[in-house]
C-alpha cells in the first residue's frame, strides 16, 4: 500500500466516515428487513465496524480517538430526549413514585447480578467495577468506569451487549407476560436497554418513547449517584 493510502486509512476522517457509513449502511438493511431483531444497526454496524477495523489493523484506541466527536455528541442526544418526556408529563406525573420505586428496584437488580455473576467467575475488582454501570448510557458508564479505575473500553462494549441483549429478550418477556401496556413497555425498554431500548421503544409509540427516555434518565441518575458510594464502601 502506498504511503498515501496508508495516511488515508489511518486518519481521523476516515474513521468518522467509517462509522457513519457503517449506520446507515445498517439502518438501511434493518428497515428493508422488515426491522428484525437481529439485524438490528447497533449489531451489524458493530460488527462491521470491528471487521474494517481489522482487516485493515486499524488500533482500537486509535478509532476510537477519531471518533470523540460522536462521543460528545452523546451527551446533547440524551438531553434531547427530554422533549418527549414534557410532551408526555401528565401521564408521567400521575405514576412518579411507581416509577421511581421500579426504577430503584430495577437498576440495582441488573448491576447487582453483573456484578455477583462476574465475582463468581473469579473476575477481578476493576472487572468489576466496569460491568456494574452496564444499564446506563455510554458516556455515564464510562464516565464511571474511568473515575472508579475500571476498563472504560470493557464498560463501553458491556453496555453495547446489554443494549443488544434487552431489545432482543423484551419482546419475548412481553409476549410471556402479557404486556400490552407501551408505559411498561417503555420503562422495561429504558431501565434494560438504555438508549438503544429507547430509540425501539420509540419505533412503538411516543408513548413507549417517552417512558423509556424517562427509564433512561432516572437509571443513569440513580447509578451515577449511588455507584461511587457503594465502591468507596466496598473498597473500605
Amino acid at each position: 500500500m502506498s504511503s498515501d493510502g496508508y495516511s488515508l486509512l489511518h486518519s481521523p476522517l476516515f474513521a468518522l466516515v467509517l462509522t457513519l457509513a457503517a449506520f446507515q449502511l445498517s439502518q438501511s438493511l434493518y428497515n428493508r428487513a422488515g426491522k428484525l431483531l437481529f439485524l438490528h444497526p447497533m449489531l451489524v454496524s458493530v460488527a462491521l465496524v470491528a471487521l474494517v477495523i481489522s482487516l485493515l489493523d486499524i488500533p482500537y484506541r486509535q478509532y476510537f480517538t477519531a471518533n470523540t466527536l460522536l462521543y460528545y455528541m452523546l451527551g446533547p442526544a440524551t438531553v434531547a430526549l427530554a422533549l418527549p418526556l414534557y410532551l408526555q408529563f401528565r401521564h408521567i406525573r400521575s405514576l412518579w413514585w411507581r416509577l421511581a420505586i421500579v426504577i430503584v428496584l430495577g437498576a440495582s437488580v441488573a448491576a447487582g447480578f453483573a456484578v455477583a455473576i462476574a465475582w463468581f467467575l473469579g473476575g477481578s475488582l476493576e472487572t468489576l467495577i466496569s460491568l456494574a454501570p452496564k444499564s446506563v448510557t455510554t458516556p455515564i458508564a464510562m464516565g464511571l468506569a474511568d473515575e472508579l479505575g475500571g476498563v472504560v473500553q470493557l464498560a463501553a462494549g458491556a453496555v453495547i451487549v446489554t443494549g443488544i441483549a434487552g431489545i432482543v429478550t423484551a419482546p419475548l418477556v412481553f409476549r410471556l407476560f402479557g404486556i400490552d401496556d407501551d408505559r411498561i413497555k417503555g420503562v422495561i425498554y429504558g431501565l434494560s436497554a438504555h438508549g438503544v431500548g429507547t430509540a425501539r421503544a420509540f419505533e412503538l409509540s411516543q408513548t413507549a418513547g417517552a417512558f423509556s427516555s424517562l427509564a433512561l434518565g432516572l437509571t443513569g441518575l440513580f447509578t451515577a449517584l449511588v455507584l461511587p458510594l457503594v465502591a468507596v464502601w466496598f473498597l473500605a
